[in-house]
């Protein structure tokens, strides 16, 4: 499993973000979106060295995380679990791309050279 699909089951759980600049945030996890940014309610920011600050919500963006802290409480093995239905051949080479799936179907027939389609003088 990704880390960013079990992020994403986080919802409504109370976590701690470290940064990469030392701040620590704890809030409640509201939703985290495919480029790891978090959004968080009842967040509580406290800067390196300077008193904490209380916001109604707030983003985190995914790059400047250096760590998450889950609560003791999470039961982690139902989380990891891997849900996510398992794809077939035919839909594994449809999601390669258009060309993929025509590569296996043979060269083709080209331009259609000498069949009388165009203007001659």
């Amino acid at each position: 499993m990704k880390l960013v699909k079990f992020l994403q089951k986080l919802n409504r759980e109370q976590v701690t973000i470290e940064c990469k600049n030392g701040t620590v945030i704890q809030g409640t996890v509201v939703g985290v979106d495919s480029t790891m940014n978090c959004h968080l309610k009842k967040a509580k920011v406290t800067l390196r060295g300077k008193n904490p600050v209380s916001h109604a919500t707030l983003s985190v963006r995914g790059s400047t995380i250096r760590s998450w802290i889950l609560p003791e409480a999470l039961n982690l093995d139902s989380m990891l679990v891997d849900d996510t239905p398992k794809k077939s051949a035919a839909a594994a080479a449809a999601a390669k791309g258009p060309r993929a799936a025509a590569a296996s179907m043979g060269r083709g027939r080209g331009r259609g050279r000498g069949r009388g389609g165009g203007m001659r003088r």
